[in-house]
């Protein structure tokens, strides 16, 4: 057996590409468990602290969009590993600057270039995952990636809880580093390998926007995730002030909702991916899921007057119907070929945490006038029927040869 396709190397690759998306989900939830402290001790108060609340997330997320992009072209042309490797270091040394930042300007500056790194992690991690286990069951390592990966936000919050918020983001930066080191003597994917000398177009972003069907089928790829960072970039991040439009007496913490929401999200990752490879299917799975989140957001926003448990069980329905995170992006990896399977793989789960940019947008906008929880239902839903549409419009990939490349 080739050393690229050894059992010893799949399980290193499987081991750091969980740790990867561990770390770099703790440091992309991480300002949303700090942001009301951070910036108090930046001095703000009262409504310029959701302000700039949603100005610092959109600078984080507006990083990972254009990060998409480049780290995605950069793992077709140089590789997979380069990526993981350039990118923990981008958004590792971010981290530990951003626990000595003294205002916000400063603060927006980091979390775009923090940004810019985070979004190399996922994609990388998922493509090469996806191309070194068997096509019968790489379902379930990319199943695994997932959720290791997401109980990164549960230790973000708990961090978030016990130390201060620059500690929290110097031990993002510390994980990093370690993580940057493991990383050494990790070898390349053997699909990638067969092609990397070879004169095939590699990378070639620019090529899903010119071949219609390509296209198309893109931007399906993007909308069936909509609704999940809908709910992480705002009924979560947010929660404190959707608990208050509730009337709920008690206080609610942003860190302990997104907790629960994440550990929510890693069952729903271990449900979603067991059941696409019992039923052997992508689609239905993921149908499955987003109706389950059309549901929860409507209980969210309108059976949730209880009291602070009841509020936080809500948090984690949330991150459960949203746990399909793991068979989107290995549906994404799954629908194109090797020359340009990382550049796609990488920008689609990007675009999509970019997409909280719109969203968050759009609630803000309707706020004002109809207030907090009418405006996210509106978006929200919106959000849920244009993701199922596009999981209706893609093929099914389960058990899909993966060794091709796309003819442009």
């Amino acid at each position: 057996m080739d050393v690229s396709t050894s059992k010893k190397n799949i399980t290193a690759i499987l081991v750091i590409s969980a740790l990867g998306y561990f770390v770099d989900i703790y440091d992309l939830i991480l300002f949303s468990i700090v942001r009301k402290t951070s910036l108090v001790s930046l001095g703000l108060s009262g409504t310029a602290i959701f302000d700039y609340g949603v100005l610092l997330i959109n600078m984080q997320m507006g990083g990972m969009l254009i990060g998409g992009i480049i780290w995605g072209i950069l793992g077709d042309k140089k590789g997979r590993i380069s990526v993981l490797f350039g990118s923990i270091f981008l958004y590792s040394m971010a981290n530990i600057a951003n626990g000595f930042v003294v205002d916000v300007t400063q603060y927006a500056i980091l979390r775009f270039i923090a940004g810019v790194g985070l979004a190399g992690e996922l994609g990388a991690g998922i493509t090469l995952v996806s191309e070194v286990m068997p096509k019968e069951t790489r379902g379930y390592g990319t199943m695994v990636v997932a959720t290791v990966g997401i109980f990164g936000a549960v230790v973000a919050a708990l961090v978030g809880d016990y130390f201060d918020w620059r500690t929290a983001y110097f031990i993002g930066g510390g994980m990093g580093v370690a993580l940057l080191i493991m990383r050494i003597g990790v070898y390349e994917s053997g699909m990638y390998s067969s092609i990397k000398e070879s004169d095939v177009l590699k990378g070639g972003f620019h090529k899903l926007f010119t071949n219609k069907k390509n296209f198309v089928k893109y931007l399906h790829c993007i909308s069936v995730g909509l609704p999940i960072w809908f709910i992480v970039g705002v009924l979560i991040t947010f929660s404190p002030e959707f608990a208050k439009a509730f009337g709920l007496k008690q206080e609610i913490q942003a860190g302990t909702a997104v907790m629960y929401c994440y550990i929510g999200l890693a069952i729903g990752d271990l449900l979603s991916g067991a059941l696409s490879q019992f039923y052997k299917s992508r689609k239905k799975i993921i149908g499955f899921f987003i109706i389950l989140e059309g549901i929860f957001i409507i209980t969210y926003l309108f059976f949730n007057r209880f009291d602070a448990t009841f509020f936080y069980l809500m948090c984690g329905l949330l991150g459960v119907s949203g746990g399909y995170w793991a068979v989107f992006v290995t549906n994404a990896a799954e629908q194109f070929g090797v020359n340009i399977r990382a550049t796609v793989t990488t920008t689609v789960p990007n675009f999509v945490r970019g997409a909280v940019v719109p969203a968050t947008f759009l609630f803000q906008y309707f706020t004002p006038d109809i207030g907090i929880v009418k405006a996210a239902l509106y978006v929200g839903i919106g959000a849920v029927a244009i993701a199922y549409i596009s999981m209706t419009r893609l093929e099914e990939t389960f058990g899909k040869d993966l060794n091709y490349v796309e003819k442009h």
